[in-house]
């Protein structure tokens, strides 16, 4: 199963039909599910703390935690098919967090055990989640030999 925690909700129809244009893409090959945290609007650090708060709600100790962090490591399409092949072979949860605006709590980012980069550049978080939901999709295809990836 595939878990992604995201700080914030989705007020856009836009993004919200393509999300779920996405989970409906991916429901034909695993269980994933979108669970929102609260955003929080004060002072960059409690904010941070508040929203750790909130994520860690959600994540239990055999959880496989991968941190969407701008400092994390970069992957091409092939090689991110590749090492959530792996991973979805040796853990039965995986939770992919993308933080809120002022990134993510020092505490989730030492609790992870993965950091994903997509970009130097900074996205919305709306989109973002498209992009990520797309990139699990886009994989799932190239690990089950069928066309989309090109």
């Amino acid at each position: 199963m595939i878990k992604i925690i995201c700080v914030g909700k989705i007020k856009e129809a836009f993004y919200r039909d393509a999300i779920n244009e996405y989970l409906k893409r991916l429901s034909k090959y695993t269980k994933i599910d979108i669970i929102e945290c609260k955003d929080f609007s004060d002072n960059e650090d409690n904010c941070l703390l508040k929203e750790k708060v909130e994520i860690e709600r959600y994540i239990q100790d055999k959880d496989y935690v991968i941190t969407l962090e701008i400092e994390g490591k970069e992957y091409s399409s092939l090689e991110l098919a590749k090492e959530l092949d792996n991973l979805l072979t040796i853990n039965s949860n995986i939770i992919f967090v993308i933080g809120g605006s002022n990134g993510l709590h020092n505490d989730i980012k030492k609790r992870s055990n993965l950091a994903i980069s997509f970009s130097k550049m900074t996205f919305p978080h709306q989109l973002f989640r498209v992009i990520l939901l797309e990139q699990i999709y886009r994989s799932f295809k190239i690990n089950n030999n069928e066309s989309y990836h090109k």
